[in-house]
């Protein structure tokens, strides 16, 4: 008995902090009520801080509703999809897709048809790990936004369902977005397995010619993940990149490929400044299992990062078998 009052004290003292004047005080006493047992007190009391005046304490409130699926809960977080502060939609969103709920998956959809800006950028990004087919033709709408973070979202919808419908307008965001983030993003979502190859290596070339390395490095990255061995020849034109971060993921998917022919430029880049291109190259080779590369590999044992001594071992035994 004495138990229980101790409980019942302890939570009628965090619901008073619920209405402290101090919103850091208010948005403590949220994470509190989350160490509380009491769903009957517990669901309210986050449902009211949903609505409190201040940001920070509503997007903490959303983020500790994502364990909830009663029909209020999930009324007052597509509620919250419409705050206007960015991070309060956010959080909304992100424990609506937490619910991995169907139904939940269509209220985000028609929420979809209403909102704009980072309000629908956050029902997307909610909706991307649904995959919801009903999704696919809002998101696909969304491609033509005129706002950067909703395009990107969509593309996240449009890469979870790999839709082979949805090919050819990504791969136009690819290659002529206005944002290189866009078109980073883009790229990456190229690559599902159910899609249409002839139609995605023109997109993947042109993203390798883009003037941001970050598009760049994705693209050589998506060529490996696709196993296309029409690739081969640009990725092995990519190991010139300037930028050593596209280096190593163009060695990372000659090395899935499996490509004889990049055993000279994969030998080369097991000298390079960068030690993490080293150790790239050296677990590729190891892939690759070229005898070429034996006396690079083995020039490598000296080199002075243990790791890359460690990985230029370990390729030359999956060379010689010792």
């Amino acid at each position: 008995m004495n138990e229980l009052a101790n409980q019942n004290e302890e939570i009628s003292a965090i619901l008073a902090r619920l209405i402290d004047p101090d919103p850091g005080v208010r948005r403590i006493a949220v994470l509190d009520l989350l160490d509380t047992d009491d769903y009957d007190l517990v669901a309210p009391a986050l449902l009211q801080a949903l609505g409190d005046q201040d940001a920070s304490v509503r997007a903490e409130a959303a983020i500790a509703l994502e364990g909830f699926e009663t029909p209020e809960i999930i009324r007052g977080l597509l509620m919250a999809l419409t705050d206007e502060a960015p991070e309060v939609a956010k959080a909304a969103a992100q424990s609506l897709a937490e619910l991995k709920s169907p139904v939940t998956g269509v209220l985000l959809v028609t929420a979809l048809s209403t909102a704009k800006g980072f309000q629908k950028a956050s029902i997307l990004r909610a909706l991307r790990e649904l995959r919801v087919p009903a999704s696919l033709a809002p998101a696909l709408a969304a491609l033509n936004d005129t706002d950067d973070t909703v395009r990107a979202a969509a593309l996240g919808v449009l890469g979870y369902l790999k839709a082979p419908s949805a090919v050819g307008p990504i791969a136009v965001l690819a290659t002529s977005d206005k944002a290189p983030q866009v078109r980073r993003i883009a790229v990456g979502a190229l690559g599902f397995e159910a899609a249409d190859l002839s139609a995605i290596l023109p997109a993947l070339i042109t993203a390798l010619r883009d003037e941001f390395w970050q598009v760049r490095e994705e693209s050589v990255a998506t060529l490996g993940k696709l196993g296309m061995d029409q690739g081969v020849p640009y990725l092995i034109e990519a190991m010139m990149d300037e930028y050593w971060q596209v280096r190593l993921k163009a060695a990372r998917s000659l090395g899935k490929l499996r490509s004889r022919e990049a055993v000279p430029v994969l030998s080369k880049a097991l000298f390079h400044q960068v030690s993490n291109l080293r150790k790239e190259a050296a677990v590729a080779l190891g892939e690759v299992g070229d005898a070429r590369a034996i006396p690079a590999l083995e020039k490598a044992l000296q080199d002075p990062d243990p790791d890359v001594r460690k990985l230029a071992g370990l390729a030359l035994s999956q060379i010689t078998g010792k």
